[in-house]
């Protein structure tokens, strides 16, 4: 196989598979099957290109060669044939035998169609029926265009074991005959939410790994933006897919500021905010307004930032409420001009939208910066008891920076060497290691 052959096809893939694989599951109704055709249509690819060149357009071929072998595989199969009956009426079914061109060529109609598939593909692959990790791996697989070894090494499993982990999540779905299809309107709600969690959990890892060696994973991060742009150009009118994307761009633009030439962790307030990429931080605030808007009768622009926590409170969720608090970060350009008062607030709404102890211990940060460490650490300290906390080191690494603060270091020594010895990541083992050796020193 020619160099240009296979980079073409690992780029073509990596773009278009998800929504050929929507595209055939549409036919057979079944999502493990589709993604078996789409991967025969690629080696089919890798077998013909390089002799014959590449097509024109390759994304259509590829969905045609995945198409015909659906058709094939449903006048061989019985069951199959029963499907194709049960849908022959539909009007969509019959769009699906139609070739999309995936260029600007391709109609309204084909297009919406095309949306529709992929909307239901994600919502197929974060059915509630699956565990939250089959979800994300079944996700990254069909949607992240992403190889099963890829996803393996992400998240720091067997590759086997992760591999057999998606077999399970696609069986599953068959035994429990999820339909593919947009789940009705009194499910949606819910259902998105299940969506927006393993987006955001893949962006998560990536930003903050949770274990190994590296702090960062970029390759989680494109790809949770890529997943959470798709879902905002699919789901336009949900405010909370707005608010989604706004904070992951936002968190995104602090990348390249958040390692130093060591590779080593930067902190927040220690980052040198001229790396903060400004494209980021310019698509996350305009993601920000579009999902405000939703919620709002006032445009967002309105709204002003030191009373973001007060206004139009309860028309916003949980993504759009910690969205703004990293708006408010992404606007500050220096460290001092923070509205932490206004990030308390905030903090406060998203706990009564979503009660949890870690919003809780981020308020008490927020609380810490804008009152004073006293009034931080004394949130901190009604949250020790908190058995949902047990071994989640930020809680004695803020309750270790609080101590710090209020020049108790031997303390804030203790609190920080607690909290490396809970951390599975290498390099946040590290800093907080530092951190307690400083107050060592400050101790003597």
């Amino acid at each position: 196989m020619s160099e240009a052959v296979g980079q073409t096809l690992a780029a073509l893939w990596r773009i278009e598979s998800a929504r050929i694989v929507a595209g055939v599951a549409r036919i057979v109704r079944d999502v493990g099957l589709a993604e078996e055709l789409a991967g025969d249509a690629l080696v089919a690819a890798l077998e013909t290109w390089p002799r014959d060149g590449i097509p024109g357009r390759p994304g259509a071929w590829l969905f045609t060669a995945a198409r015909n072998g659906a058709l094939d595989r449903l006048r061989r199969d019985r069951v199959l044939r029963a499907k194709l009956a049960q849908i022959g009426h539909d009007l969509e079914a019959q769009e699906a035998l139609s070739v999309p061109d995936f260029v600007d060529e391709l109609d309204a109609r084909r297009r919406d169609v095309l949306q529709d598939d992929l909307l239901r593909l994600m919502f197929t692959a974060c059915h509630p029926v699956l565990s939250l990790d089959a979800r994300v791996a079944l996700t990254l697989k069909l949607l992240g265009g992403l190889q099963t070894a890829e996803i393996a090494r992400a998240f720091l499993v067997p590759e086997a074991t992760l591999a057999q982990r998606i077999v399970r999540a696609k069986r599953l779905l068959g035994e429990a005959r999820v339909p593919f299809e947009l789940p009705p309107p009194n499910e949606l709600g819910g259902r998105l939410g299940a969506v927006l969690e393993v987006v955001y959990l893949v962006f998560n890892e990536g930003y903050a790994a949770t274990a190994g060696e590296d702090w960062l994973r970029p390759a989680l991060i494109d790809e949770a933006l890529r997943l959470g742009r798709i879902l905002a150009e699919l789901a336009p009118d949900e405010p909370e897919v707005h608010g989604l994307v706004a904070l992951m761009e936002l968190q995104a633009s602090r990348v390249k500021a958040r390692l130093d030439g060591a590779g080593r962790p930067v902190l927040l307030l220690d980052q040198d905010r001229s790396r903060w990429d400004g494209v980021l931080v310019r698509r996350g605030l305009a993601a920000l307004e579009r999902g405000l808007r939703r919620t709002n009768p006032e445009p967002a622009a309105s709204v002003p930032h030191g009373d973001a926590g007060q206004t139009h409170a309860a028309a916003r969720g949980p993504y759009l409420l910690q969205a703004q608090i990293a708006a408010c970060h992404a606007r500050a350009h220096r460290a001092e001009l923070t509205e932490w008062h206004a990030i308390a607030a905030l903090y406060g709404e998203l706990a009564l939208r979503q009660p949890s102890p870690v919003v809780e211990l981020n308020r008490a940060v927020a609380v810490g910066m804008a009152e004073g460490p006293a009034a931080g650490l004394a949130l901190v300290e009604r949250l020790l008891e908190d058995a949902r906390l047990d071994g989640y080191h930020w809680l004695p690494s803020v309750r270790g920076d609080l101590l710090a603060k209020l020049g108790r270091g031997e303390e804030a020594r203790r609190e920080f060497e607690r909290a490396a010895a809970l951390t599975a990541n290498a390099r946040e083992r590290e800093l907080l290691l530092a951190r307690a050796g400083a107050r060592g020193s400050d101790a003597t």
